[in-house]
């Protein structure tokens, strides 16, 4: 790989990478702030947030189709219409957000008591989800944003926003859960709450960045068309319905953790909030392999873009092992600033360490997934990740887990298992080259 293309993967990746770890490393500060209520909240906030992720996650898609798109308008040269996949995926936001947003409100108090067994649990997670859920269409609104800047090789105008964004939940988040500033001691629902303004005030930060920096590209310039409206709901549909089951796959690990014990459930949200930060890096070299391929292929040069996505991979396995090193060999002092009661501490220690192990597996399987998606690859994508974590991973959890009765760190080995397959997938789908002749 050559030093000018090395500065061009990191050139995108660097800033998107701080973005989306600040995003996690504010999650983190929730999830710290909330765990000093005890197991319960913990339980109640890691269970409540995977739970408003998974009812959010079809709207987000759209940040797979607009990012698509617009890298490829960048690569053909049509720059005034590179924000015409931005209105489209603005005005599907807002449409279907607020319709979400109707249904879930009066229906999730009702089945989310469903998904533990614990009573208290199901009492204050009700209640931090449905605030939650207040937010979507501004959470869908700066998911299009964020596919938009990162397209088009702007993807610190995304990083700043981020940053702003959490920054503002952790002062909303000291306020609102202790009661701090003048503001009432809510706990929980403090913690909804902050998330909810937080996400709105994201979404006005990118409305002005649009306006100043996409305006001559098209952005807010008219409606969009119902061919442009078409075309990005082909390629965000299956993104969407893909993270709508990842989502849900999720949400039943954390009832199948909880079948083996709360105190499980508390030491699993502080897992993959802790994973996540590792995992978001990943994200954002994948999110850089989809401009930089979308970019190639609107060039009309295939062999380049399958040349991206392996450079790519080689830089995210580099990084990531260094990121990993902390979780495997310093596993309790990671965990002992969000886990308070030795036994919850001790339980998720090796846990940790298989983690971390396999961070790098999933650096992989993350960039080669989202190149696929940048080449419009979608419904390929959405088929291999639904199938590998219904079929396989999320069976043999239950069977391993609560079934056996093998506990926590037998859950977290299958699921690198898992994880492992996929990355082997998607890598001999990448080798074979079709997804080149996707129309976008």
């Amino acid at each position: 790989m050559s030093g000018e293309r090395l500065r061009r993967i990191l050139g995108l990746a660097l800033p998107i990478m701080a973005g989306m770890v600040s995003q996690n490393v504010f999650n983190l500060v929730d999830t710290a702030m909330v765990g000093t209520l005890g197991n319960t909240a913990l339980a109640a906030v890691g269970l409540g947030g995977f739970t408003a992720f998974t009812c959010q996650a079809l709207i987000m898609g759209v940040s797979t189709g607009v990012q698509a798109t617009s890298a490829r308008r960048k690569g053909e040269g049509r720059e005034a219409e590179m924000a015409h996949p931005l209105n489209a995926g603005l005005l599907l936001s807002l449409i279907v957000g607020l319709l979400l947003t109707a249904l879930l409100v009066p229906l999730l108090p009702r089945v989310f008591p469903l998904l533990t067994h614990d009573p208290a649990v199901a009492a204050s997670g009700s209640a931090y989800v449905e605030l939650r859920i207040l937010a979507t269409t501004f959470i869908a609104m700066n998911f299009s944003f964020r596919g938009y800047f990162n397209a088009v090789d702007r993807p610190r105008l995304y990083m700043a926003t981020l940053m702003s964004m959490h920054a503002m939940n952790i002062v909303l988040n000291y306020a609102l859960i202790f009661g701090n500033l003048g503001a009432p001691a809510l706990g929980v629902r403090g913690a909804g709450l902050a998330t909810a303004l937080a996400q709105a005030f994201g979404t006005g930060i990118y409305m002005m960045l649009g306006w100043r920096h996409a305006r001559a590209n098209g952005f807010l310039a008219g409606l969009p068309t119902v061919a442009e409206i078409r075309a990005l709901a082909r390629l965000s549909l299956p993104a969407g319905v893909q993270q709508l089951f990842f989502a849900a796959g999720y949400t039943v690990l954390y009832w199948i953790i909880g079948q083996v014990g709360t105190g499980e459930l508390a030491a699993a949200n502080v897992l993959i909030n802790l994973m996540l930060v590792a995992y978001l890096p990943a994200m954002g070299f994948g999110l850089s392999a989809a401009s930089l391929v979308g970019q190639a292929l609107g060039r009309k040069n295939p062999d380049d873009a399958l040349r991206w996505g392996w450079d790519v991979v080689k830089v995210a396995i580099g990084t990531l092992v260094v990121l990993s090193l902390p979780m495997w060999t310093m596993p309790g002092l990671l965990l002992g600033a969000f886990i308070h009661d030795p036994a919850t501490l001790a339980l998720a220690q090796w846990p940790m360490r298989v983690a971390g192990a396999l961070i790098p597996i999933e650096g992989v399987s993350m960039v080669l997934m989202m190149a696929l998606q940048g080449a419009g690859a979608t419904r390929t994508t959405m088929t291999v990740s639904v199938l590998t974590q219904w079929l396989i991973f999320l069976p043999l959890a239950y069977l391993i887990g609560p079934g056996l009765g093998f506990g926590l760190l037998a859950i977290w080995l299958v699921q690198g298992g898992y994880r492992f397959l996929s990355a082997f997938i998607y890598a001999g789908l990448w080798a074979r080259g079709r997804w080149s002749v996707i129309k976008v």
